[in-house]
């Protein structure tokens, strides 16, 4: 299984409520794929927003690879000294070099401080050490609790749903992509409460595949969809809370390579490949500045999925 950090294609329209039944054709499932790169003005950025993000405690998930590890990066960048970044992943020495590169950065010497957690989303001990190591991070200068659930994997787009009579192994996908964000979530709201003088906002990072079948992709879309129905529930039961369906746009990362080499629709798999013929992904940091406005500005609706072509 491949943890990825980004979506391959997401381009969709914003938007806050389940999308119509879609039966379409293999043409017209490659020409939702293709119209998400048509946008101009992609990395124009708005100077009507906030200076910074607060005092942060800032948690990442899927923090050492791609999406991610720019997010960690761009954060970094908007926080007031005493600010936590806790990054979470599995592989570990990706993980530290990140943490040495922003404990040396300007951020760092001004005091921010970053700690890295090797662990196994899919597993509650993982969760668990994330939780702990933010425990033991935040103090009362905090004045901005922010969670990004990133990590995810792709699962397998060879096969189509047919073949997927193995339990057990739709059982791990979902755990990954699905239950460890519920659950990571619940056990960071219960352990920073809402209180006065402390902004709570957490973001999910989704895809086109949420809203859109892709043949070929069951598992995917599947994990995508369950994951952003549970924040705009999670946004009706705590109007406190800032929530954000973030869908960067096909980033160019080890995702697309997966995407582009071994997803079973013939068609599908064009549409990735001449994306990637014409120049047509995005990278990580255009992405991530996109997402680095919704915060600052904060005007989005919670519970919203905003795509990076609208922002």
């Amino acid at each position: 299984m491949m943890l990825v950090e980004g979506e391959p294609g997401d381009g969709d329209t914003a938007t806050s409520g389940p999308p119509a039944p879609v039966k379409a054709s293999e043409e017209e499932a490659a020409e939702r794929i293709r119209s998400s790169v048509r946008c101009s003005g992609l990395c124009t950025m708005s100077s009507a927003h906030s200076a910074h993000l607060g005092r942060v405690l800032c948690i990442i998930t899927g923090a050492s690879r791609g999406f991610g590890r720019t997010v960690a990066r761009e954060v970094s960048g908007l926080v007031k000294p005493g600010s936590v970044l806790v990054l979470a992943a599995r592989s570990g020495d990706d993980l530290r070099s990140l943490q040495a590169e922003l404990t040396e950065s300007e951020a760092g010497r001004a005091g921010l401080r970053v700690e890295s957690v090797v662990a196994d989303m899919a597993q509650m001990e993982g969760i668990e050490k994330v939780v702990r190591s933010s425990e033991e991070a935040f103090s009362e200068h905090i004045d901005h609790l922010i969670l990004v659930n990133n990590a995810a994997s792709l699962g397998d787009v060879s096969r189509s749903v047919k073949t997927f009579t193995d339990m057990a192994e739709v059982d791990s996908y979902l755990s990954l992509n699905v239950s460890s964000s519920m659950c990571l979530t619940a056990r960071v709201l219960q352990s920073f409460p809402q209180r006065p003088g402390l902004r709570r906002t957490i973001v999910n990072v989704t895809s086109l595949c949420a809203l859109q079948p892709f043949r070929s992709w069951v598992l995917y879309c599947t994990g995508k969809a369950a994951r952003e129905m549970m924040f705009r529930v999670l946004a009706e039961e705590e109007p406190d809370l800032r929530v954000l369906n973030y869908s960067p746009g096909p980033l160019d990362t080890a995702m697309q390579v997966e995407a582009r080499t071994r997803t079973a629709d013939d068609t599908i798999r064009k549409s990735f490949v001449d994306m990637f013929d014409q120049g047509q992904l995005l990278t990580c940091e255009a992405s991530c500045a996109k997402l680095m406005k919704l915060l600052l500005e904060d005007n989005y609706t919670s519970g919203a999925h905003i795509d990076v072509y609208d922002v």
